[in-house]
């Protein structure tokens, strides 16, 4: 998990003179143009950043995650293909009727709009604690043209409002803060407050778990990423507090990436 995979050597430098220039990578190999004084001092600066491997995605400041180019900056995790799954599940269960979801930690908006831009007839609900977070997620919901998702500035379920939902989704941190799996590069420049967690990496799944059933509604679904030793114990906090149906779902690596479970009927 939160691997940064690095392209090829090369594919970083196009992109990276993409970024400057604003020619694009095929046209990049059938011109001979020459880079301008300024530009060359541009592209040395963001190679002096790379080589000290800040992620290429903040430094071009977007991601691509689902059918989305997402703004991406050091405030907002970067999207990683694996919570796609997240969008997966959650369109798995969702019917043809009207319906509401909540995407608890948005942070770029990620699951939040990819869900939205799938069922625009739909109302999605996005909240996260950190108000510079919901700036990227406000920017990339108003770049993407969507509106029927609605921003909320809300540590985990306290300030979102008295309602239910028929699903409620979550890439909440879970990582263990001596977790030796996560790479320098991502303990260095993403967000801590989005990747740690206190407990062994379970505090906000926890928490989350602890309150879900208040917000869903009966046989609606939670649906959790977790890390990839987590599944059985995300699997036994669900059914300590109630709820059924849950089953773990493996990403494309082959780990136990997803829960989900659903509130009972009554």
């Amino acid at each position: 998990m939160l691997e940064e995979v690095s392209d090829a050597p090369r594919l970083e430098a196009e992109l990276l003179l993409e970024y400057v220039t604003g020619v694009s990578r095929s046209r990049q190999r059938v011109i001979d143009d020459r880079l301008t004084a300024q530009q060359l001092v541009q592209l040395d600066n963001l190679r002096r950043r790379r080589v000290h491997s800040e992620p290429l995605a903040y430094i071009l400041e977007e991601a691509h995650f689902w059918t989305l180019k997402l703004k991406v900056t050091p405030a907002v995790l970067i999207p990683r293909p694996e919570t796609e799954l997240v969008i997966e599940r959650c369109l798995h269960h969702l019917d043809n009727k009207p319906a509401t979801v909540l995407d608890l930690g948005t942070g770029s908006g990620a699951i939040a709009l990819a869900i939205a831009s799938e069922r625009p007839d739909i109302n999605v609900t996005a909240c996260d604690v950190s108000s510079t977070a919901l700036d990227i997620a406000r920017h990339n919901m108003h770049v993407l043209q969507l509106s029927n998702v609605e921003l909320i500035n809300s540590d985990w379920f306290k300030e979102v409002p008295t309602q239910r939902f028929n699903i409620i989704v979550s890439n909440p941190p879970y990582i263990d803060i001596d977790d030796p799996h996560v790479q320098q590069d991502v303990r260095t420049h993403e967000p801590h407050l989005a990747l740690f967690a206190q407990h062994d990496g379970l505090h906000a799944l926890q928490t989350i778990i602890e309150q879900a059933s208040d917000f869903l509604h009966p046989e609606g679904w939670l649906i959790l990423e977790h890390g990839w030793q987590q599944a059985a114990k995300v699997q036994e906090l669900l059914e300590s507090h109630g709820m059924r149906s849950v089953a773990s779902h493996s990403d494309l690596a082959g780990h136990l990436r997803v829960t989900e479970a659903q509130r009972p009927a009554s």
